[in-house]
């Protein structure tokens, strides 16, 4: 195939075939995934940037070599991101000294998702917001902490979240919905104000 926006259009599916057929398309799946995994990394863990390039790397080492195992009854999106996941495991695993804190680089657009979920008042400066924010996730559990990150953040459904952490979608709900009420909860011990 030589038109490279042709590849490029072709679903997640496709470009899996385009690659076990021919080496030099996984390229596109790289392309594809590259920054919103490095970012799901960094939102994950507490691991610098280069730290979480090595570990995308693994990733896509793993992903390649793994391609033939692929259920194409799932979403390719699941399935490379509970691939992330483990890695991500793995690493702290790897490292115990290091804390398992997770590392929240908010820019103002997810400012905007979470406040418009919530329902935080306006008139609360971006600023001041994001700093609470990160507070306010660091503080939380982890595993809500990560739920509400794929859910919110990642824009992933209940059921890609269950195949991402390997719960049952009921689990995923319950998590979510629990994560929620600590989210506000701790929004209310910062005294911010919510609806």
């Amino acid at each position: 195939m030589n038109n490279i926006g042709e590849i490029e259009q072709k679903s997640d599916a496709e470009l899996v075939a385009l690659s076990l057929a021919k080496q030099e398309n996984y390229v596109y799946i790289i392309k594809r995934y590259e920054a919103q995994l490095k970012r799901y990394i960094l939102r994950l863990s507490s691991f610098s940037r280069e730290e979480a390039e090595d570990i995308l790397q693994d990733v896509f080492i793993k992903v390649y070599q793994n391609l033939n195992s692929f259920d194409p009854r799932l979403k390719f999106s699941s399935w490379i991101y509970r691939i992330v996941h483990n890695e991500v495991i793995t690493s702290f695993r790897r490292n115990k000294n290091k804390s398992k804190v997770i590392s929240w680089d908010i820019d103002n657009k997810i400012i905007d998702k979470i406040q418009s979920d919530f329902d935080i008042k306006r008139r609360l400066d971006q600023e001041s917001l994001a700093i609470q924010i990160r507070k306010i996730f660091k503080d939380m559990d982890y595993k809500y902490a990560q739920v509400l990150e794929l859910k919110f953040l990642e824009n992933k459904s209940y059921k890609e979240i269950s195949d991402i952490l390997q719960k049952p979608e009921n689990t995923i709900a319950t998590w979510i919905s629990r994560a929620k009420k600590q989210f506000k909860e701790k929004i209310k011990q910062t005294n911010l104000e919510i609806n």
